[in-house]
């Protein structure tokens, strides 16, 4: 075990149960829900057929779920509410993304709709020389009651 993994990881069990805050709200396109589609070849009508998808409960088109999952880098940046402690990031070779322990897509995103992340760090694992950070966030739809989607978001800051 690293002395900077083992130093980071006392800063950030410190944020463990606190809201990180909240980022800007993002407009999902039609444009993006379509290059999203062709990148991934699912070009389900929900997706890319408004005069189609007007006719489903949806009204419209919606994103694919997985399109909002992949956003997520973004929807997190810069929606910390608390000053970043650059202790935490001393001896840092790279962060890479582990994986999630739990995705769900409560409700779908309309083209068209805003939609913002929210996260709160739910466990610390001090793991050789990285540190597992788990994350709770929930990508909020502006004006719905529900969110979009809600992942446990595991990734790793691995030091040198």
């Amino acid at each position: 075990m690293g002395e900077a993994a083992a130093k980071a990881f006392e800063l950030f069990r410190r944020d463990i149960g606190h809201d990180e805050g909240v980022g800007e709200w993002f407009q999902v396109t039609q444009d993006q829900v379509n290059q999203f589609a062709d990148v991934t070849f699912d070009h389900q009508f929900i997706h890319v057929d408004p005069e189609q998808a007007a006719a489903t409960p949806f009204g419209g088109t919606i994103a694919h779920g997985f399109l909002t999952l992949s956003m997520l880098s973004h929807l997190t940046a810069g929606a910390s509410s608390a000053p970043e402690v650059p202790e935490k990031y001393a001896g840092i070779l790279m962060g890479i993304n582990y994986g999630f322990n739990k995705v769900r897509f409560v409700s779908p995103v309309k083209v068209g709709s805003r939609i913002r992340a929210r996260g709160v760090t739910s466990n610390v694992e001090l793991k050789g020389d990285m540190v597992e950070v788990t994350r709770d966030i929930t990508v909020e739809i502006e004006g719905e009651e529900k969110p979009a989607l809600v992942a446990q978001w595991v990734t790793r800051v691995v030091y040198g």
